[in-house]
């Protein structure tokens, strides 16, 4: 079973001489600390320097099973008015490698309560196939390769993000331009097309008490053939220690953990699988780590009269 699934999630990836579509993007559990790489309007938003670190085994006792481990930095840039962040992106699944780099830019304009960010990103996304690592069912099989073929392509996404103190809500598209890769093997030509992606997220903080918090999050990922929906809940103690629990629409139930130590955060989360996959997989496991460095706000030059001395 293990060489069946592996052969199939690799050899649908790529066939010489066809268009593949699909959606690609990778999952993680703990979403709400990905908010970057899904929404370029996020950067800048955090009024510091940020960054997260997130690695997931997927799947655990399938091998080829998926393997990722995505990175953000962002900062808030006065003289930009806005913010702007980085992305890398590595995916390992079979005998497929695959990932990506994006700078972004968001502006960033008061709205209410709270602060409205537009933002735009660019750059490359990469995809490998090693064809000496398929062990497919039929032996000689001409629409499998044989070597190591890769492709890269250009990448853009747009995005909006609303956030006050309290809430935060987002809606974006990444590979807005549909982006192919072409892989070239024996005189032979092959594309392999990125699916457009469109990402929308919202979550709220509630304070019981003042020790006490909850925080309700809502995650969506579609490219119009396929849909990906996550619920979680986070209770927070003291804002330092946290736990939580998430559900991925028939797929998994996630149950997360984490602790705030000053300007340093680390979570894990563990995912029990509800699909059939349940029968050939531990599940998956997931670790967080971040840190930000929150900006001073500048000292106002603003004068007060006092009417004592006119």
């Amino acid at each position: 079973m293990k060489k069946i699934f592996t052969a199939i999630a690799s050899i649908t990836l790529l066939f010489l001489g066809t268009t593949v579509h699909a959606q690609q993007d990778p999952q993680f559990t703990m979403n709400m600390f990905n908010r970057l790489y899904a929404n370029p309007g996020y950067a800048g938003s955090n009024n510091g320097i940020c960054a997260n670190v997130l690695h997931r085994q997927q799947w655990v006792g399938f091998d080829g099973r998926p393997i990722t481990t995505m990175a953000n930095v962002d900062a808030t840039v006065k003289a930009l008015h806005g913010g702007v962040g980085l992305s890398i992106l590595s995916d390992k699944l079979g005998a497929q490698y695959s990932g990506g780099v994006n700078l972004s830019y968001a502006v960033r304009l008061a709205l209410g309560p709270g602060t409205l960010g537009i933002g735009i990103e660019g750059g490359v996304l990469f995809n490998t196939l090693d064809g000496s690592q398929l062990d497919p069912i039929q032996e000689n099989d001409p629409n499998i390769v044989n070597s190591k073929s890769s492709g890269v392509a250009p990448d853009l996404g747009f995005g909006v993000y609303y956030h006050t103190d309290k809430l935060y809500a987002g809606i974006a598209a990444k590979h807005l331009i549909a982006p192919t890769l072409e892989f070239e093997e024996s005189g032979t030509l092959s594309e392999y097309t990125v699916a457009r992606h469109y990402y929308a997220m919202a979550g709220y903080t509630w304070d019981i008490d003042p020790v006490w918090s909850l925080n309700p999050s809502v995650f969506l990922k579609t490219d119009a053939a396929s849909t990906q929906f996550d619920i979680n809940v986070r209770a927070l103690w003291k804002n330092m220690v946290w736990a939580g629990v998430s559900y991925r629409i028939d797929d998994a139930v996630g149950i997360m953990a984490g602790v705030n130590i000053k300007s340093f955060r680390v979570g894990y989360s563990y995912d029990v699988t509800t699909s059939g996959i349940n029968s050939y997989s531990s599940g998956s496991h997931e670790v967080m780590l971040g840190y930000c460095y929150k900006l001073q706000s500048p000292v106002s030059n603003q004068r007060y009269r006092n009417v004592r001395f006119l």
